[in-house]
């Protein structure tokens, strides 16, 4: 048994917020930071998240706030911002938490500029800290209603994997352990630009098959990506690369599909983003994971794609047509 007992959170939005009902069902006194009071407000009043995860009843051993330092007594934290601002948040808490303090990445997304993973960006903050990612296939509003799911917590230390892993699983929420936190978070980077692909490919009425080649071919992306940077295809073969990608490639309940959807019935990316409350990470990765790809010097021709129609450099039946005028390559 784990001798975690006590979990704080960072970031209120919807998947923060599952994060912690997953905590709580699983056991741990929890607390959870959020940025808006209204939203602190509605938890620790009525139990429920309105803004971000609406019809949710929320567990009541949840009690949220607004203030960082109260995450202090906490053995261990998971973050959940936005990957934007993943660096400010750590830089945040850091004067809050003990040496050593374990620290779960759960925002899946590569940073502007420096093209840092979050690990890196934890490692950059909080150099101190004790790092772990929880990446895989599920979406905020099944798991904080308790549906099954399943994800994988990856850690270099395979013994605070487990910990974590162990402190946090329920019957319903099950983690899977890795050691390989690179690939971890490569899969749940790349398959947010790929679902857009995705969605875009559903917009145009391009048909099951498209869609299907769309998930192939960009997994044989993610696998390689991962593997450039220091990562294991046997890792994104699974629950945090493949399981994840063909969640977010399938629904139109993936924000990063539902942008795409957008795009590809003719919205602009103003229009496509215009009302909604949550992030879709892929809009901002995007361009981090072309820059990374031609940094490292990896084929990754449907995430340059989709860089491109976002940044309005190509519009999406040209980018298209590109697409299916690639010379003919062996498939491996």
């Amino acid at each position: 048994m784990s001798d975690f007992k006590y979990a704080g959170v960072i970031g209120g939005g919807a998947w923060g917020t599952a994060m912690a009902q997953v905590c709580a069902r699983a056991g741990l006194a929890v607390t959870l930071q959020a940025r808006e009071p209204e939203v602190v407000e509605a938890i620790n009043g009525r139990h429920e998240n309105p803004i971000f995860l609406p019809g949710v009843a929320l567990e009541e051993a949840i009690d949220a706030t607004t203030e960082l330092s109260d995450l202090a007594p906490c053995d261990f934290i998971l973050a959940v911002p936005p990957a934007q601002h993943m660096r400010k948040t750590l830089e945040a808490i850091r004067p809050h938490l003990r040496d050593g303090m374990p620290v779960m990445l759960c925002s899946k997304g590569l940073e502007q500029g420096s093209l840092s993973l979050m690990a890196e960006v934890l490692r950059e903050t909080i150099p101190d800290a004790a790092p772990a990612v929880l990446s895989g296939p599920s979406f905020a509003g099944e798991v904080a209603r308790g549906l099954p799911a399943a994800v994988t917590v990856a850690s270099p230390d395979e013994g605070l994997a487990r910990a974590l892993a162990e402190a946090i699983a329920t019957p319903q929420f099950r983690p899977y352990l890795a050691t390989d936190i690179v690939g971890a978070e490569t899969g749940g980077v790349l398959k947010n630009v790929l679902a857009i692909a995705c969605g875009i490919s559903e917009g145009k009425g391009l048909g099951r098959s498209a869609h299907a080649a769309l998930i192939t071919r960009g997994f044989a992306e993610m696998t390689r990506v991962a593997e450039a940077l220091g990562g294991e295809a046997e890792t994104v073969s699974g629950l945090c690369g493949l399981g994840d990608l063909v969640l977010t490639c399938s629904s139109p309940q993936s924000r990063n599909m539902s942008v795409g959807l957008a795009l590809g019935q003719g919205q602009t990316l103003e229009e496509a983003l215009a009302g909604k409350v949550t992030v879709a990470e892929g809009v901002a990765s995007a361009p981090a994971v072309r820059d990374l790809t031609r940094k490292l010097g990896v084929d990754t021709p449907i995430c340059e794609a989709v860089a491109a129609i976002l940044a309005g450099e190509v519009a999406v039946d040209d980018a298209i047509r590109g697409l299916l005028h690639r010379p003919i390559r062996s498939e491996h």
